[in-house]
């Protein structure tokens, strides 16, 4: 009797695999993991900084990060700090020119090594100085009323503004007066420290000479500032400090309204940024 050989085979298994892909979501770690890296580099980055830079450099880089606005009053040709106070005008009637761009509002940041907050604290310790200084004589204090401070793009400015009861140099000459010499020694000791640039810069007003084509307002604005330079030297600003002096005579009149107003006679100093 013949044998029926499929009887003795072993049964057949069919195994079925079913293949599932992983979704997007299966990378989430990655993200987590380049956030983590990328915030390790910022704090190792921020430690180098801090070894790397000088105290300046450090002010100057939180000033850039600061999201802030210098903003000037449009109606004060100056006044911060302990000099505060209006403009000697209601308006501010300084003109913009290249390289001196009045007190419009501005946007920051500046260099590393400045910015609006620095230039705040430079005109305070200024400010601080020069009061007490003058202070100590009672007939010296009434000449704080004479000084204007202000940040401009060019630098921080100081103003030294004539009036009807004071006058920095002799009527048409560019002799110091007695309390206009006291002033500026005063300033000096006050901006030497600051180790800056500096400029001078003359102003005039408009009254006409007699005899123009032997002197006239650029002469003579320009005369004024190099009396200031020779001053500031004397009482202690070296003479590698200073990068120009300029005589601009009644061109950037402050009281455009009334160009023979004394107030249109003054010198600036600039310290650079």
């Amino acid at each position: 009797m013949a044998s029926k050989t499929g009887d003795n085979l072993p049964p057949i298994i069919v195994k079925k695999v079913t293949v599932v892909e992983a979704g997007h979501h299966g990378g989430a770690w990655k993200v987590a993991y380049a956030d983590f890296v990328t915030a390790m580099m910022a704090f190792f980055l921020l430690l180098w900084l801090l070894g790397a830079t000088t105290e300046d450099q450090r002010k100057g880089l939180a000033d850039y990060f600061t999201p802030t606005l210098v903003k000037i009053k449009d109606s004060g040709a100056g006044a911060h700090g302990l000099l505060a106070g209006d403009s000697l005008t209601s308006v501010d009637d300084y003109p913009n020119r290249q390289g001196q761009t009045g007190n419009k509002e501005i946007t920051v940041p500046k260099d590393a090594i400045g910015g609006p907050k620095e230039a705040e604290r430079m005109i305070q310790r200024i400010s601080s100085r020069t009061k007490d200084k003058l202070e100590k004589d009672p007939r010296l204090s009434k000449l704080m009323s004479q000084i204007k401070m202000v940040d401009t793009t060019e630098g921080v400015r100081i103003d030294l503004v004539d009036d009807a009861d004071f006058s920095m140099f002799n009527l048409g000459t560019t002799v110091l007066t007695r309390d206009a010499t006291e002033l500026l020694t005063a300033i000096a000791m006050a901006i030497e420290p600051e180790k800056r640039k500096i400029i001078v810069r003359g102003h005039t007003d408009s009254l006409p000479w007699k005899h123009p084509g032997r002197i006239n307002n650029w002469s003579l604005s320009a005369g004024r500032a190099e009396a200031t330079r020779q001053t500031l030297m004397v009482h202690g600003i070296p003479d590698s400090s200073f990068r120009r002096i300029e005589g601009v005579a009644d061109t950037e009149l402050l009281v455009k309204d009334d160009p023979s107003d004394p107030r249109n006679r003054r010198i600036s100093i600039v310290l650079a940024h």
